[in-house]
């Protein structure tokens, strides 16, 4: 715990180890906000689209926005539909939302910049909101090129984040950190009554004591993402197009439907959507292990 204050350079943050993500982002949720409210997120947010509606089988809609380019929920999009909810004179009729739950990066690849995350910040303040950003990737998004986030600036600039181990090498684990000493009574109690409380709790403390010793969570992430650019260049040279934009370990690429079949039989990866023009969206995600003699493999399949 001490190693993640330090890595934030916030000595009043609490920290808090769970088993994994779904659990974690059901468990904040469920814990910060009331009954009768609910969450925002985008479309595309990863509440909303891969974790088999467990935000709503705790009880707690997911309000979802239209996405902006790369994922990323907009400042003056949420603001306006803020607005627009509350001069509804019946909205306490409605699910009240409680919270705004961004990720970093986003389920497409796309990084904030500090800009953004405090348009959104600012806006959750003026409207008494909690502001959640879902880490499973973050080491990712702070090593990737172009990144302007640190931790430190995001320990100051939300409310609650948490730190995935599991993507970066871990057994198991995600570190939820509250950034104010802002950590819901009980909070312990509410981890191991979600079922989110790993028994042999000291498992995840010495892996995450070992992740931030000497930056080795930054290098693992760091060295996904270079494996990621380098995988990405390959699919661009055998004349494959990217679908998004992405800069961190999470690479989308176009592929055609002749070529689907043989790329499935020798290679693991994600289909991620069409693109109605014969061509199907793979998200293929490079991590700590990749070589690049795994790369040159992947070159002579494609």
């Amino acid at each position: 715990m001490d190693r993640i204050r330090q890595a934030c350079d916030n000595p009043d943050a609490e920290v808090f180890f769970l088993v994994g993500g779904t659990q974690t982002n059901t468990t904040v949720i469920n814990s910060v906000i009331d009954s009768f409210q609910g969450v925002i997120a985008v479309d595309s947010g990863h509440i909303n689209t891969h974790e088999a509606g467990a935000v709503e089988r705790n009880g707690h809609k997911v309000v979802a926005l239209p996405a902006a380019e790369g994922g990323k929920l907009s400042a003056a999009s949420l603001g306006s539909w803020l607005d627009e909810f509350f001069a509804d004179s019946n909205y306490e009729h409605c699910v009240i939302p409680g919270m705004v739950y961004i990720t970093f990066p986003t389920e497409l690849g796309a990084l904030y910049t500090r800009e953004e995350i405090s348009a959104i910040y600012d806006v959750c303040r003026d409207n008494d909101l909690v502001l959640y950003v879902d880490g499973a990737r973050l080491g990712y998004g702070i090593t990737a090129d172009g990144s302007e986030i640190a931790l430190p600036w995001l320990s100051g600039h939300c409310d609650v984040f948490c730190i995935g181990g599991t993507k970066v090498g871990a057994i198991c684990g995600e570190a939820v950190v509250f950034t104010h000493g802002n950590a819901p009574k009980h909070f312990f109690s509410r981890i191991k009554q979600q079922g989110a409380l790993l028994a042999k709790g000291r498992l995840a403390g010495i892996q995450f004591d070992t992740l931030f010793t000497d930056g080795l969570y930054f290098k693992i992430a760091r060295h996904a993402n270079e494996m990621a650019y380098k995988m990405r260049d390959i699919f661009v040279a055998k004349g494959y197009e990217i679908a998004y934009e992405s800069k961190t370990n999470q690479q989308f690429v176009l592929v055609p439907e002749s070529r689907l079949g043989h790329l499935l039989e020798n290679i693991i990866f994600d289909e991620w959507g069409h693109d109605g023009c014969g061509n199907t969206i793979c998200r293929f995600v490079t991590s700590w292990a990749t070589t690049d003699a795994d790369l040159q493999a992947l070159e002579s399949v494609l």
